[in-house]
């Protein structure tokens, strides 16, 4: 155990010169940083990101409108019902929408009970009770003039407003945090509120913009029938919208009128991935895009079936390109052309990845948070940390001596790791990060303390100093790694499990753990070992 290999001592001691590196940042001036950004960008110069509570930031409340909600599955119950009419021929009319039921009047009386079975049948289960029953978001009735009824129950519409909520946090996160590196807090706030807390972002509007954007990408066959003449006189056809295709760059762009068909050939819910970037033919930003198994099928029969007619690509309601297909299209990838920056086609490429909003999300409240209070909790933390410090080094020197002394290098070489690691992972350091740094400090030492109490221990029952050395680092290791295992595996729940302050005290708990771990045995066993190499030794300072 006390035989360091060559490549060991300049593995660990790489490793400590590495955080110090990545921890760098922190310490020297902003000049320097900025000084080092435009002289050597590839060198560290981003410091550790500061947590809401610490630096500020942006706060925004949101509120789900979840009777769009309602009203589209209604919609969508609607148009169910005509095709499911025509294909099993029930005559019907009157055919209407309320807010939450549906009505409509089978013409044949010979066919109601066909009727109530195929309206019972777009009902969709939403649970057990506890009795057994089963549940449905739609109650069924029709009576013996044909006259039927699907009204949404209120566990129908509970299921809707759950999942409106779940996609709508999950999208959120995605476009706000699409790195999860921000520590963003985004959480469900009563029935339909989502309150999002962004540190370091003093703009709320740009909060507000990418998630109330609903980023809902389709595609359609442009109708080529309808003349410039038809579109001057609003002829349009049946089944088809007018719309405006925007065409030429900056300034000089011009709407042109386009009648697409209303129906989507390929909804964005069969994209699997978006990105921003430089067209290498015409040197212009492009959003180039990937579907998924189904999405490029459909993707390939389109543009085989269509070659020369003209597709249009619409976001959000607005025809962003709509080219000629040239020739089929069969690996299911594509890119976008467009009136846009690289700094939109980025943004769009984010949004598009997270997905289409369930339902439209609405600001109720903004502000922005200051720094006044995390001044002071820095400054605090700041003080509770040196005091921890100057503690347990004092007591590491008074207990343990000159490997005390080994303990403290280990120590102040575990917290640069730390510092650096969360620099270099960009996570983000909150008030309870702060925590977990002097709780690190505390625990950083038991290894050490392990280790010392051990060799104490060997030294007492008669073995020579490089027996009972080396004995203390090999006994010592089972019950560090079973401690600092139970307490890492406690750190990954409360990652996985928490939200906000929690998840920003489990990362540095858990980061810290791990450095810890490495100083206390590795960088302590490598100073023990210069130690003894450095002359004959008689007894252990310990």
């Amino acid at each position: 155990m006390l035989q360091f290999q060559t490549w060991k001592v300049f593995a660990v001691l790489g490793v400590v010169l590495l955080g110090f590196l990545m921890a760098m940042p922190n310490f020297v001036p902003e000049a320097w940083r900025v000084a080092i950004q435009r002289n050597a960008s590839f060198l560290p110069h981003k410091p550790v990101t500061l947590g809401l509570d610490l630096q500020g930031g942006s706060y925004v409340l949101f509120e789900a409108q979840i009777e769009v909600a309602v009203k589209d599955r209604l919609q969508g119950l609607l148009e169910d019902i005509r095709r499911g009419f025509r294909k099993e021929r029930i005559l019907y009319n009157s055919l209407s929408v309320s807010p939450s039921a549906l009505g409509v009047r089978v013409a044949d009386p010979s066919k109601i009970e066909e009727a109530r079975t195929f309206l019972r049948g777009l009902a969709n289960p939403t649970g057990t009770s506890v009795v057994g029953i089963t549940s449905s978001d739609f109650d069924v009735r029709i009576d013996a003039e044909g006259n039927a009824t699907m009204t949404m129950t209120d566990s129908g519409r509970e299921q809707i407003r759950a999942n409106a909520m779940a996609q709508s946090v999950e999208i959120l996160r995605k476009r706000i945090d699409p790195e999860g590196t921000k520590e963003v807090t985004i959480q469900p706030q009563g029935a339909n509120r989502i309150i999002v807390q962004v540190p370091g972002e003093q703009n709320p509007q740009e909060i507000i913009r990418r998630g109330s954007t609903a980023a809902k990408l389709t595609f359609h066959m442009v109708d080529e029938s309808v003349s410039l003449s038809d579109i001057e006189a609003k002829r349009i056809p049946p089944g088809s919208k007018l719309m405006s295709e925007k065409r030429g760059n900056g300034s000089t762009a011009q709407d042109y009128p386009l009648v697409i068909k209303e129906r989507a050939i390929i909804s964005g819910d069969m994209l699997e991935k978006a990105s921003g970037t430089i067209s290498p033919e015409s040197q212009l930003p492009i959003i180039s895009f990937k579907f998924n198994a189904q999405g490029a099928r459909r993707f390939a029969d389109v543009t085989k079936n269509n070659v020369g007619k003209r597709f249009a690509a619409v976001l959000d309601d607005k025809v962003i390109t709509a080219p000629v297909i040239r020739s089929p299209i069969l690996g299911g990838q594509g890119i976008i052309e467009g009136d846009f920056s690289i700094e939109e086609a980025n943004e769009t490429a984010v949004l598009l990845n997270s997905g289409a909003l369930f339902v439209p999300l609405k600001a109720e409240d903004q502000r922005t948070v200051g720094a006044e209070l995390g001044k002071d909790s820095i400054e605090k933390g700041q003080y509770a940390a040196l005091a921890g410090l100057l503690l347990v080094v004092a007591f590491m020197i008074l207990q343990y001596r000159l490997f005390g002394i080994f303990a403290n290098v280990a120590l102040v070489a575990n917290l640069v790791l730390l510092l650096g690691l969360m620099t270099f992972v960009g996570a983000t350091l909150t008030l309870p990060g702060i925590a977990a740094f002097v709780l690190t400090m505390g625990m950083a030492v038991d290894a050490n303390v392990l280790i010392y109490e051990r060799i104490r221990e060997e030294q007492r029952n008669g073995r020579s100093i490089m027996s009972a050395i080396d004995a203390g680092f090999e006994r010592a290791m089972a019950t560090i790694v079973d401690s600092n295992l139970t307490t890492l595996l406690a750190g990954l729940i409360l990652w996985v499990m928490g939200t906000g302050p929690v998840k920003g005290f489990a990362v540095a708990l858990s980061l810290g753990i791990v450095t810890s771990v490495f100083t206390a045995v590795y960088v302590t066993r490598l100073q023990v070992i210069w130690w003894l190499r450095s002359g004959r030794r008689t007894e252990i300072p310990v």
